[in-house]
């Protein structure tokens, strides 16, 4: 099993996860305003919150 550093794979991301967080919001709430920067800034505190800063991956989802 390996192990991946959580935020720090987020953040490696970042670009990405933002633009899909902030598409699926627009989707699901479409008359809501919001920046997409603070709703990543919220979701990388919850995910710090709820992940170990280590979280172990089963080898089959790492490929080195």
């Amino acid at each position: 099993m390996a192990k991946i550093q959580t935020v720090e794979v987020i953040d490696h991301l970042e670009d990405q996860i933002r633009k899909a967080l902030a598409e699926t919001l627009r989707e699901h709430f479409p008359d809501q305003g919001f920046t997409a920067r603070a709703v990543y800034k919220t979701f990388i505190k919850q995910v710090e919150k709820k992940c170990n800063s280590w979280e172990d991956i089963p080898n089959k989802y790492v490929r080195a």
